[in-house]
């Protein structure tokens, strides 16, 4: 049994997870990120103990600990080197979680341990596997022979933030063109309020209205409705995603790319023209292709993933 920590701005989520990445049990807490880190940690140990004591178990039934956190990462020493949206840097995490309770912890960035949780029950054994998420940015992490790749410096993975367009829109990275500002929900949110602008009175607006805010469904009801405006946000997001999706296919030619994140909900509304496009200009063309298939775990690839964490560090 391992614990699994997915640190993030609002939350503390934690699980109870087997050898096989299953949740047995799991909770949370508020993050409160203004405070001071070490009181962070601390809650991280208390729900930890929680979770050990509702289940049942003592601490040394528990192998190890496992964390998700946002930014940069030394995996090698358990250090935060920098993260902005929970202000640490040059934080040593692993080891003064260990303060707390007495176990052997490990770390890793949330989205590689998103994706090595999505690989452990979605990625079929798969040599190289890689997972995009759209959110407020595009993220995700590449898996290969079972464990995340890292870079040298620990920064590798970083799929938003290719280029998708020379000189294109600002970043919030400070680079122009990035992946992240076409393709995340954020990105399509603003796209589908452009449109909006040039049809005020057409399908979109109505439904925006009708829901209170627009969002990242709103072009997709449309199109659902017949809505030419709808369909047209929706078929220029799906290009964007799949010229990013071609990149990184070509790259690393993995068996599977798992898509995650609110966006993804659209099922095959997204997923056919994306398909369609990468499978028509992909390089790999005249050779077995890269299926792309919608992630299943949600929320909880978070968990899963920092488990995953802990076993694989184990096994060093």
């Amino acid at each position: 049994m391992y614990i699994g920590i997915d640190l993030g701005g609002t939350n503390i989520a934690a699980g109870l997870v087997d050898e096989k990445g299953r949740i047995i049990r799991q909770d949370s807490v508020r993050t409160l990120k203004e405070r001071p880190t070490d009181e962070i940690v601390k809650d991280m140990a208390d729900l930890s103990k929680k979770l050990i004591a509702d289940e049942g178990l003592k601490i040394s039934d528990i192998r190890a600990i496992g964390i998700g956190c946002p930014g940069t990462i030394n995996v090698e020493t358990g250090e935060i080197v920098y993260a902005n949206n929970i202000p640490m840097e040059h934080y040593m995490m692993a080891d003064k979680l260990r303060e707390f309770i007495d176990l052997p912890v490990y770390i890793d960035n949330d989205a590689n341990c998103a994706a090595l949780g999505e690989y452990a029950v979605n990625g079929q054994g798969a040599k190289a596997f890689v997972l995009v998420t759209l959110g407020t940015g595009v993220g995700g992490g590449v898996v290969l022979d079972g464990k995340v790749f890292h870079g040298f410096n620990g920064a590798a993975g970083e799929l938003g933030h290719a280029t998708l367009i020379c000189g294109g829109k600002k970043c919030t990275c400070g680079k122009e063109g990035c992946l992240e500002v076409y393709a995340s929900a954020t990105a399509l949110i603003e796209q589908t309020k452009e449109a909006i602008g040039k049809d005020p009175d057409g399908v979109m607006a109505h439904i925006a209205e009708a829901e209170g805010e627009i969002t990242g469904c709103t072009a997709f009801e449309a199109m659902k409705q017949g809505d030419e405006y709808g369909k047209a946000v929706v078929l220029q997001y799906a290009r964007y995603l799949a010229d990013g999706i071609v990149s990184i296919e070509n790259i690393f030619q993995p068996e599977i790319i798992a898509v995650g994140g609110g966006v993804s909900n659209a099922g095959e509304a997204l997923f056919g023209p994306v398909r369609e496009y990468v499978n028509r200009t992909g390089y790999n063309k005249f050779m077995p292709k890269t299926k792309i298939v919608k992630a299943v775990l949600g929320n909880d690839a978070g968990i899963i993933g920092a488990a995953m964490v802990a076993r694989n560090g184990i096994g060093r």
